[in-house]
């Protein structure tokens, strides 16, 4: 009987222990981190490639669990959040704090033993995230502009992990994470419009789902493509494009474009969902081609 009673209560505190730190989205912001790391380095320390991807988990799990405590009582209101832990009562507010306090923690200590600058980023990005993008969600749509800092972060952050310098190249590999933001949010803001109008969150730039907002989702589709871009032109220090990959990269931004105008002309749900997923596979595959354009050039 003991037994049974430990194997249901584990799985139970894995998935809570997931859910509080939004498993799926830390390890993304791993792997940006780990795809910058790759880009800026000279030669991999193994070393620092482990502190970079655990340092960032911590950071990110940081941000998500803060933002699961302020947001608790919204997140009970919502299909998608509503069985969080702290917001469907399995885990305490102070639980739930010491866990994001620990994490905070160990992500700064882990990041300023790669460098100082590192952790001063990591340090930047669960401030704007905890503390100015997640109390302007339910205000404004302006929110997504702010979310899109410290979303953005983790891509340039491995190129500062590797060489300890901010400049022109993890400024651009900033832009481009930064850029992206916008429609993959818009895209989820449109397909759980009813859903975040519960908690009276209004994600999309016009807070409808419009022709307004579709428009500047391609507009911002188009920056972003255009952002990947800009290293095959030579102009951004040692981080270069060749022009095979930059035409891999242009193909990949074209059919994200394409989902982007699609959901301009239907602007239905599924429209949204086909650009989110299209969005999620382009910065994927474009981390992927950038590390290996560099390695196999």
């Amino acid at each position: 009987m003991s037994q049974l009673a430990t194997s249901s209560v584990k799985p139970s505190l894995i998935s809570d222990f997931k859910e509080i730190t939004k498993m799926r989205l830390a390890l993304s912001v791993v792997f940006s981190s780990l795809a910058g790391y790759l880009l800026g380095v000279e030669t991999v320390n193994y070393t620092t490639l482990t502190l970079l991807a655990f340092g960032g988990y911590f950071m990110v799990g940081a941000s998500n669990a803060f933002n699961q405590i302020i947001e608790k009582d919204l997140d009970a209101l919502m299909d998608r959040t509503k069985n969080r832990p702290v917001a469907a009562g399995r885990m305490s507010v102070n639980t739930a704090f010491v866990i994001a306090s620990i994490f905070t923690i160990l992500g700064i200590v882990i990041l300023y033993i790669i460098n100082p600058q590192t952790a001063m980023f990591g340090a930047i990005s669960i401030f704007l995230y905890t503390c100015v993008y997640t109390p302007l969600k339910t205000k404004t749509p302006l929110a997504v502009f702010v979310g899109a800092i410290p979303g953005a972060i983790p891509f340039m952050l491995g190129w500062v992990a590797a060489t300890n310098d901010f400049g022109i190249e993890p400024g651009t590999l900033f832009a481009i994470q930064f850029f992206w933001q916008f429609p993959h949010f818009w895209a989820i803001g449109w397909f759980l419009f009813e859903d975040y109008k519960k908690g009276g969150f209004f994600m999309l730039p016009t807070r409808k789902q419009d022709k307004g907002t579709a428009v500047q989702t391609i507009v911002y589709t188009i920056w972003t493509l255009l952002a990947s871009l800009v290293p095959a032109f030579g102009i951004t220090g040692k981080l270069f494009l060749t022009p095979m990959s930059a035409i891999v990269v242009g193909l990949l931004g074209l059919g994200m474009l394409y989902f982007a105008i699609q959901l301009f002309k239907k602007m239905t749900t599924e429209a949204a969902k086909k650009l989110m997923l299209a969005s999620v596979s382009y910065i994927t595959l474009l981390q992927i081609v950038y590390v290996l354009d560099k390695f196999i050039r």
